[in-house]
């Protein structure tokens, strides 16, 4: 089903792989006749070219990338612009999309949402930007209809901007990186190792896009193969696979950790362009006649069955089949090892309760978002449901279409009667479903969705309230197969269905008449609106000489979500208010979290007003004591702040909050064994935290204090290796280490963060 290589290998002809070894450049050659190396046949990548054109270094080994075009939503653009106003922003300099799609129908807080709404359209007319108001469409599918183009790049802040199934090399990331684009700086990167996607075969019929996803997320997440690379999808296997079934793919490469993606294009991928009327921005995209790739990953179509993600991870895998085949036996695994990533012992979690007739129900099905609101999945899924129905008992279902030309072509060829006609229920554009804030389960409820994630709490759960839900990953016709049997899991492949597969018409006067396209056509006389709940930045002090840390918080999972960092769901109504949030910060992990972090605030606000920090711990004094007998240290010259402990933090959402939460109560500083996301690291950068690693044994704990003389000497004379001392264990020494940063990077840190950065430039 999906084979992963030891090392790398040659693709010559667009389809033919030769594995790395002494003898594969004469294969290469005697197939091709064309002589090369591998550092030159690592050029005939189709990312490199891209990443080259787009490149302003100079040098290709370390880029610095200026996009095409930039992306946010509405739990992330009040805090991108709040930050570029900070900095000096005075136009948008790229096409820029404000679009509406995860603060839609929170109903928390008041007047706040729809708020920060009138807030990003006045600076879409003040700046020269895009504005999609609420229910035309989530945020990835209005660009794929509206911005991706071939060989271009886009930059999103939400972590599932990805569009390499049209020929766009599309990243998600942090809020301060397009804050860098908004005012022309760039995206500083190392050249990233490029790994193919090798497609063959031809997918059973019942099988979908999620199925295809959730096998490769499954084989190559825990080992990190592709961990902040390319993934580039290449081989024979792309033919038969429609463009809607390409993207539902592409979108859920972000759950294997990469860095962005690209396909292959062809007529079909034209045929999308002209559909959308953008036939000009189609490009044929191939390898080179060779290219050399850092890793393959072998996926034989045809033998993908439906797949299932159990909680808590979309790597979590296992085929419908096999779960029902073994059912007891899976679900007690999967409850054990929910135990980890709910770390909380006071919540029976159970899933063998669902146990029904030797089947498993479910609860409730869900087929939304970015990933699952698709124009074909959504037919496919009303094929299988035609004149059937999801029943009365505790099973519902509820459908999302990705956008309103989707949703009205939907509606003109008949699919949403016929879903609407079996008890099914039908809204509009939304991505609340993928994050926790729609279609909530009932307490210790299990949902089927096929959208982007399964972590814990995405589906509402409090779990230190003694509520507790899951979600399992599914694509949309096996949810609707299982909706068809009234709530029992059931693959797609069982039920005999001729896929009437409809022919799709996009109608763009839907956006023509509700989108605010304000490109070029920047006005500095438009007043921005301010809801009360838009708050500005707090400010943040430039880092000093030394620096004292206290442990505030330690989790020992083995990777930790940005989603436990910063809950989403309910929380996200406060996203534009900086102080608001942090009082979320690991609230579903660590809820004793926001004290301790505000009472080592306390001290560093003392030390800035000159007043009194002792009497704000009273083990301070001595801990300056203990400092002073081994070095020279000036309290009152001494940045105090707290700091986190984590094993593998930043797994999944680009979320900027994940981090300037902590930083707005006084982190400085995580450390980790290694970070799961280079966009949770640069997060830290940006907010002028440190983002240590540590691989010693772990010898410290939670309220430790760790002071490290000569910080700042160390950043700017680019010192990887930073000694610190456990203060209350007698200065017992460690090691920690900063990795590599670039001078831009250095600077962010110096200055306290990137407001402070730019402001200074």
């Amino acid at each position: 089903m999906v084979k992963l290589y030891e090392g790398g290998a040659y693709l010559v002809h667009g389809e033919e792989l030769i594995v790395d070894s002494a003898e594969a450049l004469a294969a290469v050659e005697s197939k091709t006749g064309v002589k090369t190396t591998k550092e030159e046949a690592s050029k005939g990548t189709m990312a490199y070219g891209i990443l080259q054109n787009h490149n302003t270094s100079g040098n290709m080994e370390n880029l610095k990338i200026r996009f095409d075009k930039l992306t946010s939503h509405d739990i992330t653009f009040v805090g991108i612009l709040q930050t570029a106003r900070a900095s000096g922003l005075e136009k948008f300099p790229v096409p820029y999309v404000l679009t509406n799609c995860h603060n839609s129908l929170c109903a928390v807080g008041g007047t706040i949402n729809e708020d920060d709404h009138v807030f990003g359209l006045s600076c879409a007319k003040k700046y020269g930007g895009i504005y999609v108001p609420p229910h035309q469409a989530v945020i990835h599918q209005f660009a794929r209809e509206m911005l991706a183009a071939g060989g271009g790049m886009i930059l999103g802040s939400d972590s599932h901007t990805r569009y390499g199934a049209l020929g766009t090399m599309a990243v998600g990331e942090g809020g301060p990186e397009i804050v860098k684009q908004l005012l022309e700086q760039t995206y500083d990167i190392p050249m990233p190792e490029v790994v193919a996607i090798h497609l063959t075969g031809k997918p059973e019929k019942g099988v979908g896009p999620q199925d295809i996803a959730l096998a490769i997320i499954g084989a190559v997440f825990k080992n990190g193969y592709v961990n902040n690379k390319v993934m580039e999808f290449v081989g024979k296997g792309i033919d038969n696979l429609s463009v809607d079934y390409r993207i539902g793919i592409d979108v859920m490469t972000t759950e294997t950790t990469c860095l962005s993606s690209i396909w292959r294009t062809d007529d079909s991928v034209k045929e999308f362009y002209e559909i959308h009327g953008r036939g000009g921005d189609y490009k044929e995209l191939q390898p080179a006649e060779v290219a050399y790739y850092d890793g393959v990953v072998e996926v034989d179509l045809s033998a993908v069955k439906p797949m299932i993600a159990m909680p808590f991870h979309p790597s979590n895998v296992y085929t419908i089949e096999e779960v029902n085949s073994n059912l007891e036996d899976i679900l007690r695994d999967v409850e054990k090892k929910a135990l980890v990533s709910l770390d909380n012992n006071d919540i029976d979690f159970k899933l063998t309760d669902k146990i029904r007739d030797g089947k498993l129900y479910v609860e409730q099905g869900v087929i939304a978002g970015c990933a699952g609101g698709g124009y074909e999945n959504i037919c496919d899924a009303a094929d299988i449901l035609r004149g059937k129905t999801i029943g009365s008992d505790e099973f519902s279902l509820s459908i999302y279409p990705a956008s309103q030309p989707i949703f009205m072509e939907l509606v003109k060829n008949g699919r949403i009667a016929d879903l609407m006609a079996t008890g099914a229920t039908v809204r509009t554009a939304f991505c609340g479903p993928c994050f926790g804030a729609g279609d909530v389960p009932s307490n210790k409820g299990l949902s089927i969705r096929h959208s982007t994630r399964n972590f814990p709490n995405r589906e509402g759960s409090k779990v230190t309230n003694g509520q507790i839900a899951s979600v399992a990953l599914m694509d949309a016709r096996s949810i609707a197969a299982t909706a068809a049997n009234k709530g029992y899991l059931t693959a797609a492949t069982d039920f005999d269905v001729t896929y009437t597969k409809p022919k799709y018409y996009f109608d763009k006067s839907i956006y023509d008449n509700r989108v605010f396209n304000g490109v070029g056509k920047a006005d500095p006389s438009v007043e921005i609106k301010f809801g009360p709940n838009i708050v500005d930045w707090p400010e943040i002090q430039p880092l000093t000489d030394d620096i004292l840390l206290k442990v505030v918080s330690m989790i020992h999972d083995p990777v930790t979500t940005t989603d436990e960092l910063i809950p989403s769901g309910e929380t996200s109504s406060y996203r534009s208010n900086p102080l608001g949030l942090a009082e979320f910060t690991l609230s579903r992990k660590d809820p004793a979290y926001v004290g301790k972090a505000k009472e080592v605030q306390k001290i560093e606000k003392a030390r800035i007003a000159g007043a009194d920090m002792y009497a704000e711990d009273e083990q301070l004094k001595s801990i300056y004591d203990t400092i002073r007998d081994k070095f020279e240290a000036v309290p009152e010259n001494t940045e105090v702040g707290s700091v986190i402990f984590a094993v593998k933090p930043g797994d999944g959402s680009a979320r900027e909050q994940a981090a300037s939460c902590q930083r707005v109560l006084g982190g400085m500083a995580n450390i980790a064994r290694e970070y799961a996301t280079k966009r949770y690291r640069s997060n830290l950068i940006n907010w002028g935290m440190l983002p240590f690693v540590f691989d010693g044994e772990l010898v410290f704990d939670k309220d430790d204090y760790l002071f490290i003389k000569d910080m700042k000497k160390a950043i700017e004379t680019k010192n990887d290796c930073i000694k610190a001392y456990i203060v209350n264990k007698g200065m017992q020494e460690i090691e920690l280490h900063l990795g590599n940063l670039t001078e831009d990077e250095r600077e962010i840190i110096l200055k306290g963060c990137l407001i402070n950065y730019n402001k200074k430039n």
